[in-house]
């Protein structure tokens, strides 16, 4: 079975929690990883080039092969480099994990535009980054395997966290693009949803539940194996738990003219019985403007 056997990953991230997990899991694997962290505390600041450097001692030490990486990805240029780190070590590049994370938790009306921003250079910015960055080298060798972290709070909401939410659903809406711009050239674009104890939810959840990050690893290492050839999928893995999650849009209702307050009031159960619900799809298919690329 080959699943990531030789493959050369990337994990941002993977300094602590998740990332450390995915890393360790992938190389245990047989992939070359390269370990990307900028060792910031979890709400964005400070930076300690050892968060890398630790987990690719641990590697090295289980007899994996691994080399750190410190660029800071939520800038173009860093995630270039951090590109560059695996193309220079490896030659190659077949698998970008998106982890890396912080978080600027307040109240929206309290919530000020650098906390918004920060929030949304890491997750979105740096997933996009990251992966643009690798995207040719993929397109080119026609094989690829990418994986962005998105979370309930993205997906269903959470107080205090409008940033990080808005964030994480932005990350699935990439996915989704990246999965169809994708398929024609081998590469696969999933998500992951993890509920896990790591440091970004101290005091946030039980910490006597059995919520190992190493549960979420086990989807993202599945998700990278070459037999994997799933696309666009969204997996949530809460802890033993694991389930699928879409994006339905209800079979509806059809109206002869603009209907009235009334008219949608009287037939909004209509609308929203999800009963016979589908898979949504885009209102436009645009791949017919988006030329021969």
């Amino acid at each position: 079975m080959p699943g990531v056997d030789g493959r050369v990953a990337i994990v941002t991230g993977a300094g602590r929690g998740l990332g450390r997990s995915h890393a360790l899991r992938l190389a245990a694997g047989g992939a070359l990883v390269v370990a990307n962290d900028l060792g910031v505390r979890k709400e964005g600041g400070g930076a300690n080039a050892a968060a890398a450097q630790d987990v690719v001692a641990e590697i090295r030490a289980a007899g994996g092969v691994a080399v750190p990486d410190d660029h800071d990805i939520a800038s173009e240029t860093g995630a270039k480099e951090a590109v560059k780190s695996a193309l220079e070590a490896f030659g190659r590049l077949d698998i970008v994990v998106n982890n890396a994370g912080i978080l600027r938790d307040a109240t929206f009306h309290k919530m000020t535009v650098q906390q918004w921003e920060a929030v949304r250079q890491v997750h979105l910015d740096g997933t996009a980054f990251v992966t643009r960055a690798a995207w040719p080298h993929l397109r080119e060798q026609r094989y690829g395997r990418v994986v962005v972290t998105s979370s309930g709070a993205g997906l269903f909401g959470n107080f205090g966290q409008a940033n990080y939410a808005a964030a994480k659903l932005g990350v699935v809406g990439l996915m989704h693009t990246l999965a169809l711009e994708g398929a024609r050239h081998g590469i696969r674009v999933n998500a992951v949803a993890p509920v896990a104890l790591t440091r970004m939810t101290v005091g946030l959840l039980d910490d006597a539940s059995d919520l190992d990050p190493a549960w979420v690893s086990a989807a993202v290492g599945w998700l990278c194996a070459e037999e994997c050839d799933l696309t666009a999928e969204i997996v949530r893995v809460h802890g033993r738990h694991f389930s699928r999650v879409r994006i339905v849009e209800s079979r509806g209702v059809d109206f002869p003219s603009p209907p009235s307050d009334d008219h949608l009031a009287a037939r909004w159960a209509e609308i929203a019985d999800l009963s016979g619900a589908q898979e949504g799809q885009a209102a436009v298919a645009t791949a017919r403007h988006a030329g021969s690329g």
